[in-house]
């Protein structure tokens, strides 16, 4: 039968349904009525068999798609409906072809444009209702020319559903299946992860290198497909170039962000004003630790088995769980002169609590931060006195009361790996084991009297003698690596012999003339060098003035 004569057939269908319904059922809409609305282009469209479609639904405004059944086609067919937004209500009515006329049998179906024969379909009959947001499946079978016709409405806002048709239910079927328990079991639980495990789906075994499961992680609700999900996701953010390996969200915009974990796991983190939704895939394992969580905090966990060459998905049964409380840390006692060295690993690091009583009215601080930032925050009975972030050396002097108790807390400054520092609380300046140190830890070097084999710097000294030791080291052209990778607290011994250029004594009583200078000289034309100088106290311990990266001139 040829495209024209199909299309006549639906139509003669359509009208003949109408006509008889609306000749036997007095409260249902007139001939006009529907004419205006089923036979409107935008209200009444015919729903493709095998293929997904996107729907867009504007408030309270009812959208009708149609399809039939006829003798030479399949008897059944199976429709899904997956809302992205809000509950939407949706119907299937039925208009099927009556086989008695005026008490007589037909032998054969009437044609279907045949005016005479119209009342040969005359009955109307809603196969199935639903109001809701859960994906829904219906599956039907039919004897009989049938004329079907899907309502869908949104009474809240304008949406998008998504709706699959198929008539071949052996082969048909896009999405992914799902096991007989669809549910997501939680492991383990701690202060900081949660491990998930769910059983496998058919479709995985079957298609492995199709199938992946990939697992969604917010604060706030769990999504009932993963088109609702990413509705969710992208509403808060503009548009930008489709991420292929994520097929739950397929743009970043400016509220997005990634995260690589160390067991190279890629999350996209979406931010929005009031809900934070981590994603990720993970191939086809069904099992999986989310960490990275804050603790005392309830997640919801959505789980979605997706063909990765249809993007067709299926959503496990979500679930939820509470982080455990972490506990508080114990406060450490701090002895009074004693220095001590803390260390952030960078993966999720955990601050010092320090607790140091005071010996005198007066307590002095002292901070040698190694690598990196320290944040520092320093309380008196309770009450917050210091919060700052320090980088190189800091001495803090607080007045206060004998027995005084201080709380100190530190954490890493910044995002960086290996954030180390020395700290050091004394009630008694003399028995500081840190050496007194200028004000400004900066070398400098002076433009005029660079040559092109020789650099003169310049550094503060104190008011007591103290030794400085000058360490020079050629660089490549990347010299912020070898900046980056400065350790403040490393000492002499960590520096190859030929590095060193000189150490001297060196001291003024006038803090206003306490400066050295140094010239080094046997160096090579138009390279860069780093210079390095080290303040050791009689204690033995040392302070490292900031480096200095200069470059000998290429002509003189």
């Amino acid at each position: 039968m040829g495209g024209m004569e199909t299309y006549k057939l639906l139509w003669g269908v359509h009208l003949a349904v109408l006509l008889s319904v609306c000749t036997s059922h007095s409260n249902l809409p007139t001939f006009d009525d529907y004419g205006k609305s089923y036979f409107n282009p935008y209200h009444s469209l015919i729903l493709p068999d095998g293929r997904e479609t996107t729907i867009y639904l504007l408030k309270d405004i009812t959208k009708r798609y149609y399809f039939s059944l006829g003798e030479n086609s399949s008897p059944h067919f199976s429709i899904t409906v997956t809302p992205c937004d809000v509950p939407i209500e949706w119907s299937i009515l039925h208009y099927k072809a009556s086989h008695a006329f005026h008490g007589k049998t037909a032998a054969k179906y009437q044609p279907f444009d045949n005016s005479k024969n119209q009342a040969y379909y005359k009955t109307v009959s809603t196969l199935f209702n639903y109001k809701g947001n859960s994906v829904e499946n219906y599956v039907g079978s039919f004897s009989y020319t049938s004329l079907f016709v899907v309502e869908f409405l949104s009474t809240e806002r304008d949406t998008h559903i998504t709706v699959y048709l198929t008539t071949d239910l052996a082969h048909g079927n896009l999405f992914p299946e799902l096991p007989g328990d669809p549910r997501i079991d939680v492991t383990t639980l701690n202060h900081n992860s949660v491990s998930l495990v769910w059983k496998s789906s058919p479709s995985a075994v079957k298609q492995k290198d199709h199938i992946q499961y990939c697992i969604l992680v917010n604060e706030k609700h769990n999504y009932k497909s993963m088109c609702a999900a990413d509705t969710a996701i992208r509403s808060a953010g503009r548009k930008w170039p489709k991420l292929a390996s994520f097929p739950i969200s397929k743009y970043l915009d400016e509220n997005q962000r990634v995260m690589l974990l160390l067991n190279s796991d890629l999350h996209i983190i979406h931010k929005t004003s009031n809900i934070e939704v981590r994603q990720t895939c993970v191939g086809n394992k069904n099992t999986y630790t989310v960490s990275n969580l804050s603790s005392n905090t309830q997640y919801y966990f959505d789980v979605f088995v997706v063909n990765m060459l249809t993007n067709a998905s299926a959503a496990y049964t979500g679930t939820f769980a509470k982080t455990w409380l972490e506990p508080k840390p114990k406060d450490i006692p701090l002895k009074d002169g004693k220095i001590v060295q803390i260390k952030f690993d960078g993966k999720r690091p955990k601050p010092y609590n320090f607790e140091y009583q005071a010996l005198h009215k007066k307590v002095h601080f002292t901070f040698q931060v190694c690598r990196g930032q320290l944040r520092a925050q320093i309380s008196k009975n309770g009450k917050l006195l210091v919060s700052e972030t320090i980088q190189g050396l800091r001495h803090i002097t607080l007045n206060g009361k004998f027995m005084d108790k201080y709380l100190a807390v530190f954490k890493p400054g910044e995002p960086v790996a290996n954030t180390s520092a020395m700290i050091q609380a004394s009630s008694h300046m003399h028995k500081s084991l840190f050496p007194f140190f200028p004000n400004s830890l900066k070398i400098k070097s002076f433009n005029k009297l660079r040559t092109c084999n020789s650099i003169t710097i310049a550094w503060l000294g104190t008011q007591e003698r103290n030794m400085y030791c000058v360490y020079k080291r050629k660089l490549q052209d990347q010299a912020w690596r070898e900046m980056a990778s400065v350790d403040s607290c490393s000492g002499p011994e960590s520096r190859p012999k030929s590095e060193k250029v000189l150490c001297k004594y060196f001291h003024e009583i006038n803090v206003q003339k306490a400066v050295t200078t140094e010239t080094i000289g046997g160096l090579e034309r138009g390279k860069l060098y780093l210079f390095d100088v080290y303040l050791i106290g009689s204690s033995g311990l040392l302070v490292r003035y900031q480096s200095k990266v200069v470059k000998t001139r290429k002509t003189c």
